[in-house]
């Protein structure tokens, strides 16, 4: 069978080549052609219709100042949908930008299946009903989606997470710290992560307030974590400093702390151990506070307090992500620190709580079943 995948992120290349991989193992005679990254392309042996490196626009500004760029990988994917002819339409989050194509394909009888929800339950609630509408089935990775789908009448299918397995499969290949350390020309202090996100403007938002905020942590050793899109001269401009590309799972590893810009990165870190302090920064920060806090429909904005329905990791929001809260929380969850054993005995609850499902085998399972009974 043929099918047709879109993922505009880096997290989605990553979760859709593992899907990719499923998909080949319950049905070898699988074709692809997709939306997405370099971790796609390797499991497909194809390459992208378009890369997410062209479609990692975030927020209304952002995309308005590159609409051209945005149609155009609209038109270049009805193309290739309209060409290949797919038996599905796999969509993974990018809810803006896929529930455009979910409408060009149910119009097409092409059935539509949703690997990894829109965050409905945050903002944008009125997505529900366009879900509803054109998409077969959801595929949940995060437990409590089941509930709030169910309270709008549409049953969804939770098949694990896919951060917990990809965290898993990393962890039984982690090298010792000596070795890490050589590797990138490390020192011998304690290391603390800093994952300023993914984007552009998120890392020139973040980065800067997350360095400055360790005036007083000379003890420890600042490592970046340098996302796989971005240009190393990025880095360079706003911190000196190591950043490492592409090596975030085993930087936290070897990590006392991190300070993380919300998103999946705090999931992974959490699964991976690593204590934490979730940090969010943005232009007009107390405004844009102000307003979000009308528009959320959330307590938090982290996973790991998501999931776990409280506050297991502190959260430091736009004008609250000062370099003095930082460095406060911080302390706090560093080695001697007040907070630390806490929350590492939270991340083990976060654990079981997700359960031990492989996310892509079984939303490939129910995928190829549900085609073959067509």
């Amino acid at each position: 069978m043929r099918y047709f995948i879109s993922a505009g992120e880096a997290s989605g290349d990553l979760h859709a080549s593992h899907l990719i991989n499923a998909l080949k193992e319950q049905d070898p005679e699988a074709q692809f052609r997709f939306l997405g990254g370099d971790l796609m392309a390797a499991a497909s042996g194809d390459e992208p219709l378009v890369h997410y490196r062209q479609m990692a626009f975030m927020g209304f500004v952002d995309v308005l100042m590159n609409l051209r760029t945005v149609l155009g990988n609209l038109d270049a994917a009805k193309r290739g949908i309209s060409e290949f002819k797919p038996d599905a339409l796999i969509l993974v989050d990018y809810p803006s930008f896929n529930l455009k194509l979910a409408e060009f394909a149910a119009k097409k009888g092409i059935p539509v299946y949703y690997y990894i929800s829109p965050k409905v339950w945050a903002w944008k609630e009125h997505r529900v009903k366009s879900i509803k509408r054109l998409v077969r089935r959801v595929f949940s990775i995060l437990p409590f989606e089941v509930e709030y789908f169910r309270g709008h009448g549409y049953e969804v299918t939770y098949v694990g997470n896919p951060s917990k397995n990809e965290v898993d499969r990393k962890l039984t290949t982690m090298t010792d710290s000596a070795t890490f350390r050589h590797k990138y020309g490390l020192d011998s202090r304690p290391i603390i992560a800093l994952v300023p996100g993914s984007r552009v403007s998120e890392i020139r938002k973040n980065l800067p307030v997350m360095i400055k905020s360790l005036d007083e942590f000379a003890e420890y050793q600042p490592v970046m974590a340098a996302a796989p899109a971005i240009s190393r001269d990025l880095y360079g401009e706003l911190a000196p400093g190591v950043a490492l590309c592409d090596d975030t799972f085993a930087l936290e590893y070897h990590s006392v702390g991190a300070l993380v810009t919300s998103g999946t990165a705090t999931l992974e870190a959490a699964l991976i151990g690593t204590p934490q302090v979730v940090t969010y920064r943005a232009v007009g920060s107390r405004l844009v506070y102000n307003i979000f806090k009308h528009i959320l429909k959330v307590k938090f904005v982290s996973l790991p307090n998501l999931i776990l329905d409280r506050e297991i990791v502190p959260e430091l929001l736009l004008h609250q992500c000062t370099p003095q809260r930082i460095a406060e929380e911080l302390r706090a969850i560093l080695p001697g620190g007040a907070k630390r054993q806490t929350q590492l005995h939270d991340y083990t609850l976060l654990r079981e709580r997700l359960g031990d499902s492989d996310a892509a085998s079984q939303t490939a399972c129910h995928i190829v079943n549900e085609l073959h009974q067509k």
